[in-house]
C-alpha cells in the first residue's frame, strides 16, 4: 500500500497546527528517550565501542527502529507545541521520492552528493565551517575564505554573527533579517576571494 499523496510542506504546517499537543520538556525529556529505549531493547540494538555499524543486521534494525520511532513519536514542532504524525507508509513514499543525487554550488565549484553505503569507496562532501556557531563580525569574511581556499573543503556550511553592524542580532527581531542577509553576502564574498565563487553554501 502507498500513501495517497505525499506530505509537502504544506500538509507538514497543516498538521502541526492541528496534532497532538505537547510541552517541548515533555516531548525531550520524556517521549524520545523512553521510545528509544525501548526501541533499542525490541532490536538489540547495541553498538559497544563501534560508533557506526557495518554489519547489515545491525543496520537493518536501526533504519527499523527509527522508521518505528518516526511513526510511533511523530515530529515536534516546538514553534505551535504540537506533533506532525505520519504513517509509516508516508515515510516510505518519502524516502521513495528522495532525490538520487544534490548538485552543492554552480559552475566549476559544483560538487554532487550522492547516496554512500557502509564502506564506500566514494568521496564524501567535505563541508567547512563553524556550523551554526557564534563569529565576530569583524573575522567574519577572513574565516570563511579561510576554509574556501582549503582544497579539501567542499561546500561552506555557515555560522552566525554574532552582531551585525555593531547591533546585538537578536532572535524574531529585524537584525535578525538583516544579519542572516549580510552573513549571506559575506560567505559569498568570502568565496569570491578565495578564487571560488560558485560553492555551495
Amino acid at each position: 500500500m502507498t500513501a495517497k499523496r505525499p506530505v509537502d510542506v504544506l500538509e507538514a504546517y497543516n498538521r502541526s497546527k492541528k496534532g497532538p499537543k505537547v510541552a517541548e520538556k515533555v516531548w525531550d525529556y520524556e517521549i524520545i528517550p523512553t521510545s528509544a529505549a525501548a526501541l533499542k531493547a525490541k532490536y538489540k540494538l547495541n553498538f559497544g565501542r563501534q560508533i557506526i555499524p557495518t554489519d547489515k543486521s545491525t543496520m537493518n534494525n536501526l533504519f527499523l527502529a527509527g522508521l518505528e520511532m518516526l511513526v510511533e513519536t511523530g515530529i515536534h514542532n516546538c514553534d505551535t507545541g504540537r506533533v506532525i504524525k505520519v504513517t509509516e507508509e508516508e515515510v516510505k513514499e518519502g524516502i521513495k521520492r528522495a532525490p538520487k543525487e544534490l548538485t552543492l554550488g554552480t559552475n566549476r565549484d559544483a560538487v554532487k552528493m550522492v547516496p554512500r553505503k557502509g564502506n564506500s569507496s566514494a568521496k564524501p562532501i567535505i563541508q567547512g565551517g563553524p556550523t551554526g556557531a557564534p563569529v565576530s563580525e569583524d573575522v567574519f569574511i577572513p574565516m570563511f575564505q579561510s576554509y574556501a581556499q582549503e582544497a579539501i573543503v567542499d561546500t561552506i556550511v555557515n555560522g552566525v554573527m554574532a552582531t551585525f553592524e555593531g547591533n546585538d542580532v537578536k532572535t524574531n527581531t529585524p537584525w535578525e533579517i538583516k544579519a542572516t542577509l549580510g552573513e549571506i553576502r559575506a560567505i559569498k564574498e568570502a568565496t569570491r576571494r578565495a578564487g571560488r565563487p560558485g560553492m555551495g553554501i
